[in-house]
């Protein structure tokens, strides 16, 4: 494929496609979603963090009137622990069936046990309360080091690890060269142990579906989600039915962030509609959503970094404990395989450790893992230029990957943006302005490096051509970072047309090929190559028809501005043919115009990022606010930079509210205290500056636009800039998020440094 260079389309920031819809309320989510004959279900979940579920009785649920059916665990299949993992994905279907529905035990406050359905809401959360579950509570652990106790209550009785019942279920490690002499030859070493906090992705739709199931079976899902193959996938192995009686339907969107990469209710509501013969809608409540759909872990973190005086890193080590919550699967392939990348160090040992505990389990969120390892990589790479009289930028330029760099997690790299993100923030206005007077508040900055593999993956889009001329794109992948518009933008410039002349649509199970999940920053690569090839072959076609119609050779016709042109004076002379006029021509000249392409994706570059942040501290009070903020990101090719940017501030966002604001808050019964978003400290458009975005374009030349992800890095680097911005105003570091007010105070009242723990 031929990188475009010279576009019309490309790189503009054409109106949304779904904007209108979406800020008149027209769009319809999965929540809006109704059917004639409709009933409601509900779910009993789990008051204790650990039981073991001796007995269930829905007698009285099932005779209070109005109630249609009930389900219980017994009806979900099971996948047997003793049989080996049954993946789907990067899902173990042994952890997914437990999940949905607690099975021997109750892994965390939450946990469903019992789903009902009837003919209201009110019915069906009161026949909730007449399940009657005979509970043994069990001991429990919340935290990373009360989990990892040698006598700690172990979740699940076959792990082991070192030969022993325990609650760490897998390790992961990333080597290059030796460490230990390595760190021999370094006259600077630090290391330090950080702490992060779960929590959860935020987004303003709760989980919902609408799942109807025809007396023959034939099963039809509508549900907001990140994939909807995926729910099909998961519905089919969680209740028995085939895929080919699924049919998934994707709604639109209110934000994922990797929350909605797996099921909750699509399988109770589809077993419940079996059951009663009606179509059932499940809609969660917000307290739902906190209490029993994933955050992300919480960690604890050691990293160590020797250099020699001259500013060259000689060794690192890092070790990452990641809370899976009940079942296994944390993110430490994200944590130990991104933390070091963007630096070319010699020797190196990074760790993960995945760690269950009595929380509901993780779910993936932007860059799974890869935040948590920054923020403590980051802060030590601070701490290291810092003692070495360093400014951060130059420190992190002289260890910087380059072409030619091997990575410890495995690729040696082709030309990367790295160098020149870290170049354009140390010469960014941002970087060159004074800090300014805080008018009696301290003022600091800070700055951070990051980076996320991205990924391409299965992808199939369909493109066809109206019978007026214009242009209808079906791909396979839910929008949630505005890949339509991209794609739009994309095949206008390819055909040389007005891109209002093409839509895009997302299509369902039964009307598109199969496309992987939208996560990973994968989609607007994948999903443009397809239909570039899609693209192509219909240019192809419509050269072939133009030739029949001047009886000349294909080869003789080029494709150009939107119309058929004879390639030089030579090949004949006529007057061009434009794609209306050869869509009007199409029944005659063989047929309706489309073409198809199915592909699994490779080629996608990783992406590095950063960051320069600005805060302000109200020592009265402990508050931290962030007063300006610069993102920097290669970002390969700006299809659509107005999205491009909406992605980068997103993410500095949301890693804002995580450093200074968001955590799960458990009681001392271990339950979620705060499971609101009154409680829950989300900013708000009041608590940020405007974000400024830096879009450094190394095109990837594998790709035929030079598309690169760019949805998961800008959340990379945040923590830690804004982490080490505080320690440039307050002289004291935080080994601990978040960095909320009253943790500012107590390190402010601190005799001497110390960590916020």
């Amino acid at each position: 494929m031929n990188l475009v260079t010279n576009n019309k389309w490309i790189g503009q920031r054409t109106i949304r496609p779904d904007g209108m819809d979406k800020v008149t309320g027209r769009a319809q989510f999965a929540a809006d979603t109704t059917m004639p004959g409709m009933i409601w279900g509900k779910v009993l979940r789990s008051p204790h963090p650990h039981a073991r579920i001796r007995s269930i009785d829905t007698a009285k649920a099932e005779a209070l009137p109005g109630v249609r059916a009930v389900v219980t665990s017994k009806d979900i299949v099971d996948f047997p622990i003793e049989k080996g993992a049954v993946m789907l994905g990067i899902q173990d279907m042994r952890w997914m069936c437990r999940n949905v529905m607690a099975r021997d035990k109750a892994l965390f406050p939450g946990h469903p046990v019992a789903a009902v359905a009837a003919t209201t809401e009110a019915i069906a959360a009161e026949a909730c309360k007449l399940i009657e579950i005979d509970y043994e509570v069990l001991p429990w652990s919340i935290e990373i080091d009360d989990a990892i106790k040698s006598d700690a209550p172990v979740l699940h009785e076959f792990n082991k690890f070192d030969g022993k019942p325990s609650n760490i279920a897998g390790r992961l490690e990333h080597k290059k060269g030796d460490i230990s002499e390595g760190f021999k030859k370094a006259d600077v070493v630090i290391e330090r142990t950080f702490t992060t906090r779960p929590v959860h992705q935020g987004y303003i739709e709760p989980h919902a579906c609408l799942i109807s199931v025809a007396p023959d079976g034939k099963t039809t899902i509508w549900s907001s989600s990140q994939g909807q193959f995926m729910v099909r996938a998961m519905t089919s192995m969680l209740t028995g039915i085939p895929q080919s009686d699924i049919r998934a339907i994707p709604a639109e969107i209110g934000g994922g962030f990797g929350g909605k990469t797996i099921v909750y209710l699509e399988p109770l509501a589809t077993l419940l509609a079996k059951k009663s013969g009606r179509p059932v809608k499940m809609v969660m409540t917000r307290e739902e959503v906190m209490r029993a759909t994933g955050p992300t872990s919480g960690s604890k973190s050691t990293v160590k970094i020797g250099a020699t005086k001259d500013g060259k890193i000689v060794a690192a080590h890092g070790i990452f404990y990641l809370q899976a919550g009940a079942f296994p699967g944390s993110p430490i392939r994200g944590a130990a395989g991104c933390s070091f990348t963007p630096y070319d160090i010699p020797n190196l040992l990074s760790e993960g450790f995945d760690v269950c505990s009595n929380r509901s389990k993780v779910a993936a969120y932007r860059a799974p893992g890869a935040p948590i390892g920054a923020y403590a990589v980051e802060c030590v790479m601070d701490e290291v230029a810092e003692r070495l009289k360093m400014d951060p930028l130059d420190f992190r330029l002289k260890n910087a990957a380059r072409e030619g760099t091997k990575a410890a997690h495995g690729p040696t790299f082709p030309r990367i943006g790295y160098v020149e993100t870290v170049e354009a923030a140390k010469s960014s206005p941002h970087y060159a302005a004074p800090l300014g007077d805080g008018q009696g508040r301290l003022r600091g900055r800070g700055v951070a490096s990051g980076f996320w593999f991205n990924a391409g993956g299965e992808s199939s889009a369909q493109v066809n051509i109206t019978e007026d001329g214009n242009v209808v794109v079906t791909t396979g992948h839910p929008d949630i970072g505005g890949s339509r518009a991209g794609i739009a933008n994309i095949c206008a410039e390819l055909l040389g047309i007005d891109y209002r002349r093409v839509s895009v649509i997302i299509g369902d199970t039964q009307t598109v090929g199969f496309s992987n999940l939208t996560g990973g920053s994968r989609v607007l690569f994948a999903s443009s190559m397809v239909v570039t090839q899609s693209t192509e072959k219909i240019i192809q076609t419509l050269r072939e028809r133009a030739a029949k119609i001047w009886e000349i050779d294909p080869e003789a016709v080029k494709w150009e501005d939107g119309a058929a042109h004879p390639v030089s004076p030579n090949a004949g002379q006529f007057e061009p043919l434009t794609l209306k006029e050869l869509a009007e021509k199409a029944p005659a000249m063989g047929g309706p115009i489309g073409a198809g392409v199915q592909l699994n994706t490779q080629g996608a570059d990783g992406g590095f990022g950063t960051h320069v942040c600005d805060v302000e501290i109200d020592v009265d009070l402990g508050i931290a606010r962030v007063i300006r903020y610069t993102a920097v990101q290669d970002v390969g090719r700006a299809i659509h930079p107005g999205y491009v940017e909406g992605q980068l501030q997103g993410g500095v966002a949301q890693g804002i509210g995580w450093a200074l604001n968001e955590e799960y808050i458990y009681t001392k019964e271990g339950k979620v205290d705060n499971p609101g978003f009154l409680d829950y400290r989300m900013p708000v458009c009041s608590d940020l500056p405007m974000l400024d975005c830096i879009m450094v374009e190394i095109p990837n030349p594998k790709h035929p636009q030079g598309v690169k992800g760019v949805g998961e890095v800008p959340l990379v680097p945040v923590m830690a800039a804004v982490a080490n911005a505080i320690y440039n105003a307050l002289g004291k570091r935080f080994y601990a998020l978040p960095m909320s007010p009253p943790k500012v105070l107590e390190v402010l009242e601190a005799p001497t440094q110390q960590a916020a723990e």
